[in-house]
């Protein structure tokens, strides 16, 4: 079951969401993947320590791979790298991705991801997408692939109002190219339990009719030295009140 992370508005925690969901997830056993689709490779710091080796398998050779016809094309599954973190797999970003997606686009290679992802199913439980903030090739091919997507809303009017189209943009894909993508839900995101803007922006949304997923993820600085120490909250501090409301989360989402 591919999962997208995906908001067009950037700095709202797409990739802090992905890599201590999929963290989560090979922590309970389960055979997990981490597909980076963002230039700016986050995900794959984070769960890295650093940046990829220039030489190392990536997303971008799996695209790249594409534009041309073998007889024995590379299987998907040797661009994905391991981890430190036992059962949690990445196929990692590349600067690269910026220079191919004119050609990908040119080339009508839109539905590759898919397929790829077609093969790596029996390989792995849980597959989760980081995706850049822009509704984009890469972001485009990974919502034609998944069965779910998981919209990232920090408390602001700003993230509000584009909400709202980044829902109808989903639906429009559900509609012309993939009946199976849903949408799991809004992850509200550094929410500030105390103030009362985010607390009334979380509840007209609920009002409407919005799939608001619960727990809301609290504000903390934690998160931070996470980054810095290239280690998810599951495993710096299991006991941390933002590990367990993305525990809950996790159990959520099923």
């Amino acid at each position: 079951m591919p999962l997208v992370v995906f908001n067009q508005k950037g700095g709202v925690g797409k990739s802090t969401i992905t890599c201590n969901l999929a963290a989560i997830s090979a922590s309970q056993g389960l055979r997990t993947l981490v597909i980076d689709l963002d230039p700016q490779g986050n995900s794959s710091a984070y769960l890295l320590g650093g940046a990829p080796a220039p030489d190392q398998p990536s997303v971008a050779q799996f695209f790249e791979q594409t534009l041309s016809f073998s007889f024995r094309p590379v299987p998907t599954a040797d661009f994905v790298v391991p981890t430190p973190f036992e059962n949690l797999h990445l196929m990692a970003s590349s600067p690269l991705l910026d220079e191919l997606q004119p050609k990908l686009e040119s080339r009508h290679k839109i539905y590759k991801l898919r397929e790829g992802l077609q093969q790596l199913a029996a390989d792995f439980d849980r597959i989760y997408i980081d995706t850049p903030p822009a509704l984009n090739f890469y972001t485009r091919s990974a919502l034609m692939g998944a069965s779910g997507c998981l919209i990232p809303f920090d408390c602001d009017d700003f993230s509000r109002q584009a909400l709202y189209t980044l829902l109808a943009n989903v639906q429009e894909i559900r509609a012309d190219h993939n009946p199976d993508l849903q949408v799991k839900g809004i992850v509200v995101n550094q929410f500030q339990a105390r103030a009362s803007l985010p607390r009334r922006l979380v509840q007209e949304l609920i009002d409407e009719g919005l799939p608001v997923l619960q727990p809301y993820l609290p504000s903390s600085v934690k998160v931070r030295e996470s980054h810095q120490q290239s280690l998810p909250m599951v495993h710096l501090e299991p006991r941390h009140k933002l590990t367990l409301a993305l525990l809950a989360l996790h159990e959520a989402l099923g």
